[in-house]
């Protein structure tokens, strides 16, 4: 997929709009994020993605051949470096948010795992099989969680 543009100005005036939406869908992934409700980002997925590949491939052909833009006006270019500026804000905020979601749904897992693995039996008795119950208590603990919950 690429951008139908007519000369310069006009691709330039496309990679701007494409730049901001893709921003706009961004900014919203990481308020869901941000705000610990990272389904509510789900809408937005299929075409933050669609929109980022078109984007990839559009910056990837810019870069390939400069003069695709070089010769668009000067208030449009300097709109279009506002908007990826813009854009790599959203983008750095959204890595923070994404961050902070993993370390959470980490320590919850291992949180889980933990509880799991401490009420397990505490092995007691006499005899060769006596120390089992140790080794068996702190081996990884296999857990089911539920995708619905």
């Amino acid at each position: 997929m690429t951008l139908a543009a007519t000369d310069p100005d006009d691709r330039v005036e496309q990679l701007i709009i494409l730049t901001e939406r893709l921003t706009d869908l961004i900014a919203k992934e990481a308020t869901a994020f941000e705000a610990r409700r990272p389904q509510d980002a789900v809408p937005y997925l299929q075409e933050t993605a669609r929109l980022a590949n078109l984007y990839r491939h559009e910056s990837a052909r810019v870069r390939a051949n400069v003069q695709l833009i070089a010769s668009a006006s000067l208030e449009r270019r300097h709109r279009l470096i506002r908007a990826t500026e813009a854009f790599d804000a959203v983008l750095a905020r959204q890595g923070r948010a994404v961050a902070a979601a993993k370390t959470v749904t980490e320590g919850l897992v291992r949180a889980i795992a933990n509880e799991v693995a401490d009420q397990r039996p505490q092995a007691s008795g006499y005899g060769p099989s006596a120390g089992r119950g140790a080794a068996y208590r702190d081996n990884a603990t296999a857990i089911t969680l539920n995708q619905k919950a």
